[in-house]
């Protein structure tokens, strides 16, 4: 078996794997075939102990090697670059140590980045509403071939209502609790979702990242349910394979109208949230239909509302899902490790970024949800000069995608994930179908 090994004279240096982390040691590496117990070389090796910098030279015929640290090739920089261009990343971070906490990594962020400004905080308010109108506007112009640009426009306009009501669920809005809570509501009347009821999932989605079971957003499927029957198995497949960018709409309808997902202490707040939006269904689609007919409603706001689910499910999938970010049961999860090393920084078109308030800035706000949206920037700067090796990034490409859809699938403790294929070729077509028609362009 090929491993890189990290040759240290025994007499210098008694480590485990996990110091390998903890104590910087300047060496050269190389390749080779070893057996336990046993390990030669025929190189020079230049070692520093520590920081001291002590220089010892180790020779052909002298050397008496009595331990090695092997370090599994999947540790290495040249894997990691490997495993960036086959998933359309550009960067995956190297395994964040052990005995780094969640404190540790928030405590090295400047004060200023959770300062409130609330002037930012409408500002943004105000960029949202404003753009939302704009989109509307553009729908109730535009010829038919141009519609799509339009529902495009206001459906991520929309997307930044729902950042704004976010920031309000965070309590990073205003110093005011009621009224990030009334702001909080109102933004997400539109988008047909129950503040309060997302607000509650959400904080458990936080607490609880990419823990098995636990996590609220998506995690891998159980290879148990997609055995137990073929209409389930056929629901996953098309699910999570080719209607993945829409699938929000799925977890939206399942998680945040039924009460029985709630604590007792929840349940009146909850309530409050879907009687507003009942409401908003009530009076705002009759008047929709009434001024611009059953195909108005159509135009005017499902086809934005579908453009915002886009969003919503390509975003939250992106910031927690690839082959090499794992899921884990609660006895071996780690909060600075699922916050910062298994959250995903990705880049978007600009006028998404602004539409957007930044959202997919996305690995501070997972070290800290406290960070308001408007000083994400500032805090990933800091984490990048602090933890930089640490975090994962991309940009938004093909190949990023089709990772997603056609490769995270069905948990496995040893690779993550398995592909729906390869467990059942004949009942998941369509993810070999969007293998074959998907891009890879990075």
């Amino acid at each position: 078996m090929s491993y890189m090994l990290t040759l240290a004279d025994s007499s210098l240096f008694s480590m485990t794997l996990q110091d390998t982390h903890q104590r910087p040691i300047s060496n050269r590496n190389t390749t080779v075939h070893f057996t336990p117990g046993l390990c030669k070389s025929n190189k020079d090796y230049s070692i520093y102990k520590g920081f001291r910098q002590q220089r010892i030279s180790i020779f052909r015929k002298k050397a008496s090697i009595t331990k090695a640290v092997a370090i599994p090739a999947e540790n290495t920089d040249e894997y990691r670059k490997q495993q960036c261009e086959r998933y359309g990343f550009k960067k995956i971070g190297e395994p964040l140590p052990d005995n780094v906490t969640l404190k540790d990594i928030i405590n090295s962020l400047p004060k200023k980045v959770f300062e409130i400004d609330e002037m930012k905080a409408w500002t943004r308010v105000l960029i949202s509403v404003t753009s939302y109108a704009l989109g509307l506007f553009f729908i109730s112009k535009a010829p038919w071939y141009l519609l799509p640009l339009a529902w495009a426009f206001a459906g991520t306009a929309g997307t930044g209502l729902f950042v704004i009501g976010h920031d309000c669920a965070h309590k990073s809005f205003s110093k005011n609790k009621l009224v990030e809570d009334i702001v909080g509501t109102l933004v997400l009347l539109p988008l047909i979702y129950p503040y309060e009821s997302w607000r509650f999932k959400h904080d458990r989605h936080h607490a609880k990242t990419n823990m098995l079971y636990e996590d609220t957003a998506w995690h891998p499927v159980w290879k148990e349910d997609f055995d137990s029957n073929p209409v389930l198995r056929k629901a996953l497949v098309y699910g999570l394979g080719p209607l993945r960018p829409w699938m929000s709409i799925a977890h939206w309808l399942i998680w945040h109208f039924d009460l029985s997902k709630f604590r007792p202490n929840e349940a009146k707040r909850v309530k409050i949230s879907i009687a507003a939006v009942f409401g908003f269904i009530a009076i705002g689609w009759p008047l929709i239909i009434y001024a611009t007919g059953l195909s108005g409603w159509f135009k005017y706001w499902l086809m934005p509302w579908l453009g915002y689910h886009f969003w919503m499910s390509v975003f939250t999938v992106v910031h927690h899902t690839a082959p090499h970010i794992p899921f884990k049961y609660f006895q071996d999860w780690n909060a600075a490790q699922a916050q910062l090393n298994g959250t995903v920084h990705c880049e978007y078109p600009k006028w998404v970024e602004f539409l957007c308030h930044d959202i997919n800035v996305h690995i501070p706000h997972h070290v800290s949800p406290k960070i308001p949206s408007y000083n994400l920037r500032a805090a990933h700067e800091s984490l990048q000069q602090n933890w930089g090796k640490y975090m994962n990034e991309a940009s938004w490409n093909w190949r990023l995608m089709k990772t997603i859809m056609t490769e995270c699938h069905v948990y496995d403790k040893d690779k993550n994930y398995v592909a729906f294929d390869e467990l059942d070729p004949k009942d998941s077509r369509p993810i070999t179908f969007l293998r074959k028609l998907m891009p890879q362009y990075a």
